[in-house]
């Protein structure tokens, strides 16, 4: 309780300040005045700390191939959007209550439980582009300036929503706890912003229309609206019957799904995956005929939304043994028993629960069925690395990497599974596979941990300092990558580059450290720990203190 209070004061003394005139702040301007329209730049990076403080307590679920579904969807609506060009960064929240929200800097994140409730592809899309307009249309941009508010009462409120959370000490299951966690995230997020009813109406209008242009069916944005109705309508009191937090931040009407409806009809049909995927046969004389050249980019549902929702049901859930028996119920509850998405869940589970044969005979029968895809393929190869068929793991996994080199989800899981042999060997082949992803993946705290695993057991200790600081840096732990950092500096075989590269990010954290101290926000690590010495590290995500062999 102790480690919360500095950022629930600070989210009460928000409050007040919120309607004081703003020359009675006394809080430190640090980039931007009340009534100032911010920067990119600026939203940007309270976006970005709004997601290192959610990963910092645990409540985003980071899965190399959740991420690459929700990215390719994201991006699809994206580059038919009104602004194409705007970044933007798309993350899975663990919890099981239906939401979603948009803040500042493109930073959109969608609950596990929306996409379980949703019943296809169209639907999840349909939320994904209302927020996306959000975003496009400056609504949120628009609210703070409206609210006068400047960059440190915006940045406290944020991390005060998320501390008052946390001090009640629940999980994800969605009980009650998770139901004020998530509560706050949507003050933060949206009904703190207070989008007005013209808002909600525009990014109805503008979204559905990008989900049209994508190649998505526009009525999934009516049909998950209804959806969301009629749960409301069903709502029988008490907390497990509770109106989803959705509603509460996106009121849903009659007329506003007649609306969407009435949009839907008079937008063209979606055009089938394959039919706008496969591109069109080469037409050059110099080229070979039977040569399909790719369009533009891809459009409409991406054809992993059942894998995808199954894999979310087994990650969300409290533990795998729970998954198991939800998947128990589910059997017993259709006459045709589980369908095979709902099978690769259940497998899934099993992997997860250490059950790593069962999961394999699971998944065997499925890839013959759906032969060649990826999902498949990488569960089977992880059953096999961890039930002692390292060779034909090794090979699965190798045959993957030949067909997509550059895939995050392949290299991941097979580097994971590498790290946990433990040898020098093993460690080089993981950063060999890492390599070629890591100018693009400054910003991944999963790859970060993933990349210093793979350089501590290779004999790479440099490298991995780098990386474990900046894992502690993304998952919301600054100081504590400020220290690894500092500890790192001191070895002797740095080279030029790589000193160069460590003062860098050492001139970069500083001052978000000191502005925290200055807050008054402290890290509950070090506070345990009293201070640091020179040869413990922190591993960021996991933070927990151990001898280190790269610090001395």
């Amino acid at each position: 309780m102790r480690r919360i209070l500095p950022l629930v004061a600070a989210f009460t003394f928000f409050l007040a300040w919120s309607i004081a005139p703003a020359q009675e702040s006394r809080l430190p301007d640090i980039g931007s005045s009340a009534g100032e329209v911010l920067s990119p730049a600026q939203q940007a990076e309270y976006g970005a700390m709004t997601l290192s403080q959610l990963r910092h307590y645990g409540y985003v679920l980071e899965d190399p191939l959740i991420d690459s579904w929700l990215k390719t969807m994201g991006n699809r609506l994206v580059v038919s959007s009104e602004q194409p060009k705007q970044p933007f960064t798309f993350f899975m929240l663990r919890d099981r209550q239906i939401n979603a929200f948009a803040t500042l800097g493109g930073y959109i994140g969608i609950n596990a439980g929306l996409v379980l409730t949703a019943r296809t592809e169209d639907e999840v899309a349909g939320v994904m582009s209302h927020e996306i307009a959000h975003v496009t249309q400056t609504h949120v941009l628009r609210a703070v300036e409206r609210a006068k508010r400047d960059s440190m009462p915006i940045l406290l409120a944020m991390l005060g929503a998320i501390a008052i959370a946390q001090s009640s000490g629940g999980n994800s299951s969605g009980d009650a706890t998770m139901a004020a966690v998530m509560s706050a995230q949507g003050l933060i997020a949206q009904r703190q912003i207070d989008y007005t009813r013209s808002n909600e109406a525009e990014a109805d209008r503008i979204g559905i229309r990008t989900l049209s242009r994508s190649g998505y069916d526009p009525e999934g944005m009516a049909s998950f609206f209804e959806r969301m109705q009629a749960a409301s309508r069903g709502n029988q009191g008490g907390e497990r019957y509770r109106t989803p937090d959705y509603l509460l931040t996106h009121p849903v009407t009659s007329l506003r799904i007649t609306e969407a409806r009435d949009r839907a009809a008079k937008l063209p049909k979606p055009v089938t995956a394959s039919a706008a995927d496969a591109g069109a046969f080469s037409s050059n004389p110099l080229l070979p005929g039977s040569l399909r050249l790719p369009t533009a980019h891809a459009r409409g549902a991406t054809g992993q939304f059942d894998w995808a929702r199954e894999r979310l049901r087994v990650l969300s859930a409290n533990t795998p043994a729970a998954a198991i028996t939800e998947y128990e119920h589910i059997r017993r509850g259709q006459d045709d028993g589980l369908d095979d998405a709902q099978r690769y869940g259940l497998a899934i589970a099993h992997l997860q629960a250490g059950q790593h044969k069962t999961a394999a005979t699971e998944l065997v029968p499925l890839l013959a069925k759906h032969p060649g895809d990826l999902w498949l393929t990488l569960g089977l190869a992880e059953a096999e690395g961890r039930s002692g068929q390292q060779a034909a793991a090794d090979k699965r996994f190798e045959d993957l990497l030949a067909r997509m080199p550059n895939n995050r989800a392949v290299a991941l899981t097979y580097a994971q599974l590498l790290g946990e042999r433990n040898t020098a060997a093993s460690g080089k082949r993981a950063q060999a596979i890492l390599r070629p992803l890591l100018a693009r993946s400054g910003d991944d705290p999963l790859f970060q941990q993933t990349f210093a695993r793979a350089s501590e057991i290779a004999g790479d200790p440099v490298r991995a300092g780098e990386a474990y600081a900046e894992a502690a840096y993304l998952n919301g732990r600054p100081e504590q990558a400020l220290i690894q950092l500092n500890t790192l500096k001191k070895r002797p075989e740095l080279d030029y580059y790589a000193r160069a590269r460590i003062d860098a990010r050492i001139a970069a954290i500083t001052p978000i450290v000191l502005e925290l101290r200055r807050q008054g926000v402290k890290d509950e690590v070090l506070e345990r720990g009293s201070r640091f010495k020179d040869d413990d590290r922190i591993d960021g995500p996991t933070t927990h203190l151990r001898r280190s062999p790269w610090t001395r």
